[in-house]
């Protein structure tokens, strides 16, 4: 076989770490491990919720021969060079996984390589792209006949992180009919963090005094350390707890290697801290997450966990560091702490009341998964959680509809598939 080159191009932290992971994977099962004949390279691009991080996670995969980082992109989409002046082979597929469906058009076109697109929601370019993988059969409804041979169902990329788990695999927290898990998922960023963190945590506290077989995980972010989350759990360092009435927690780190750091709060209660990534064995042992959105929301749903999504309120500029459209209009250049608050109030005004913000509630078009915005406080979180705790037939309703809306398994093994037909194609 002929030495080819593949050039992964993706963007945020999500699709990184649930995108990418699996689908280098899926290449070396397909196509070897001979780095002499096959080379992986990743191509990050700009991305309003990147942590800077992304291009260490990426080079942290086995499969993965060399990574840029987004701060070189621009260059190497102008002028086809990247910024250690990589070489390329002359055989080649460029696979987009996240970022502008432009971009494997442009830098196809500079590279002579084959380009292959993952279509979660839409396809575009459909003269221009070789194959598109899509996750849904309606990804491609409505597309000219001229170029329905270009389209394969090949399913849903998330679904890969509750396919792979071993669920019978034992946890260092292993819910029992007596113990019930809980995940707090606050986000990665200063603004989400400053609001989730003393949330969650007084939520936590609520709902432990009235049902103490609860038990409380917070898998950190793979951009996240443990010093950093704590700092937004202490109410010295972090004024906006009070706003919660949360009385801080202090980080605890055993001298054991084995054992977890955790939060010790005022009232006792300890909150373990896990730092594995990806956390789908841990997730998915939860029975219920409490979350910001993004795309823990996502992964969640491809786990068929339940969950409630948090969008406080309280500090409106943290809308900057909010997903999709209302965190691009935050950021805009020039926009300033009141104009984004202006940007909050016509949100929260006129958008809140579809409760279509997190992925599964998107994907459904209805909102199967509670989520609750506005000036959030512990107590009437904790009540819901309580109630949905007592009642597990309702958490079982959440369940069966957030399977019903995955779509198929598989889809890193069938976009591999797709690839090396790309590389017979030349």
């Amino acid at each position: 076989m002929t030495k080819v080159d593949i050039l992964i191009l993706s963007n945020g932290p999500g699709e990184v770490t649930t995108w990418v992971r699996p689908v280098v994977k899926a290449l070396r099962q397909e196509l070897g491990d001979d780095r002499s004949v096959v080379r992986i390279s990743v191509v990050l691009s700009p991305c309003s919720n990147a942590s800077g991080k992304e291009a260490a996670i990426a080079l942290s995969y086995p499969e993965v021969d060399r990574v840029q980082g987004a701060e070189h992109f621009w260059q190497f989409l102008l002028w086809g060079k990247t910024f250690d002046n990589w070489d390329w082979c002359d055989r080649g597929v460029v696979v987009f996984l996240g970022g502008d469906q432009i971009f494997p058009v442009v830098i196809g076109k500079k590279l002579g390589y084959r380009t292959v697109v993952y279509a979660e929601w839409s396809a575009r370019w459909h003269n221009w792209i070789d194959r598109f993988g899509v996750m849904k059969p309606e990804v491609a409804a409505g597309v000219s006949q001229k170029y329905a041979h270009k389209f394969t169902v090949v399913g849903d990329l998330m679904v890969e992180a509750g396919d792979s788990l071993d669920l019978n695999s034992p946890l260092s927290i292993t819910p029992s009919l007596k113990t019930e898990l809980i995940g707090l998922l606050p986000g990665s960023k200063a603004a989400k963090l400053a609001q989730g963190v003393p949330l969650s945590l007084g939520i936590a506290e609520y709902v432990h005094a009235k049902r103490p077989q609860t038990k409380f995980v917070i898998p950190l972010a793979p951009t996240l350390d443990l010093q950093t989350l704590a700092s937004f759990a202490d109410s010295q360092k972090n004024p906006i707890a009070e706003i919660f009435g949360f009385g801080g927690a202090s980080l605890v780190v055993p001298e054991e290697a084995t054992a977890k750091a955790f939060l010790k709060t005022k009232t006792g209660l300890t909150v373990e801290l896990w730092q594995e990534n990806p956390a789908y064995h841990l997730l998915s042992k939860c029975c219920i997450c409490l979350t910001t959105v993004g795309a823990n929301t996502a992964e969640l749903g491809a786990l068929g966990v339940p969950m409630i999504v948090l969008l406080p309120t309280q500090q409106l500029d943290a809308m900057r560091a909010w997903d999709g459209l209302p965190g691009l209009l935050a950021n805009l250049p020039g926009v300033g702490t009141p104009f984004t608050k202006v940007i909050n109030w016509l949100f929260l005004r006129f958008v809140r009341r579809k409760g279509l913000l997190a992925w599964p509630n998107i994907w459904a078009q209805e909102e199967i998964v509670p989520e609750l915005m506005g000036k959030l406080q512990p107590q009437e979180i904790g009540e819901m959680v309580l109630d949905l705790l007592a009642h597990p037939e309702k958490l079982d309703d959440i369940r069966a509809k957030l399977r019903k809306i995955r779509g198929e398994s598989g889809a890193a093994q069938k976009i591999a598939i797709l690839v090396k037909e790309e590389i017979d194609n030349f």
